[in-house]
């Protein structure tokens, strides 16, 4: 049985920080591979920003493919919308999981409105939780800080953001560094963001 974590985001574009975490998780906590689940644009939400859902699974199967443990996923490209996580979980389920169990990656940050979620405690009881750190404000509900599936896992610290480079690759300012460079080529060469 595989153990699947699910990372998902927006990914508008992914980056360094992102590889980061989802590689740290793999090497070091009881995950076999990371999947990068790209959350598609909502039919009701429309951000200029955000780049079509091909385009933004396209930049992290760039970003992913010399790493044979971590993979993209459009997975919710074909879910109706607005989608909530606790659908996505059943639907790998019921598709994979023979072969797979499938658990969630987040941030501290997401862990402190873990309780907001729809059905949060059914997907608690299917499936484990990896949580990084991040630097944020609030605390974290008593009922998740012992949880004995709620995994702790002590990646580093990542405060670089989609919406940092989008802005400053915009304002022309040099943010190839925090972009995987086969990300930073597609990138430029659609002329993306500017």
């Amino acid at each position: 049985m595989k153990n699947i974590g699910l990372y998902f985001g927006t990914f508008n574009p992914i980056h360094i920080g992102h590889l980061v975490i989802a590689n740290h998780m793999v090497e070091f906590s009881a995950l076999d591979e990371v999947w990068f689940v790209i959350t598609p644009q909502s039919p009701f939400k429309t951000k200029q920003s955000l780049l079509d859902d091909n385009h933004r699974y396209q930049m992290a199967f760039e970003a992913t493919k010399e790493y044979p443990k971590l993979k993209p996923s459009k997975i919710e490209f074909d879910l109706p919308q607005p989608n909530y996580t606790v659908h996505t979980l059943a639907h790998l389920s019921e598709k994979h999981g023979d072969d797979c169990v499938f658990s969630l990656i987040m941030g501290d940050d997401n862990l402190k409105s873990f309780h907001k979620w729809k059905n949060f405690e059914v997907i608690l009881e299917n499936h484990d939780l990896y949580v990084y750190p991040r630097i944020s404000e609030g605390r974290i509900e008593n009922q998740f800080e012992d949880h004995p599936k709620v995994h702790r896992v002590n990646a580093p610290i990542m405060e670089i953001s989609s919406t940092f480079i989008r802005k400053n690759h915009k304002a022309g300012k040099n943010i190839r560094p925090l972009l995987p460079d086969s990300v930073w080529k597609y990138l430029d060469e659609m002329n993306f963001y500017r």
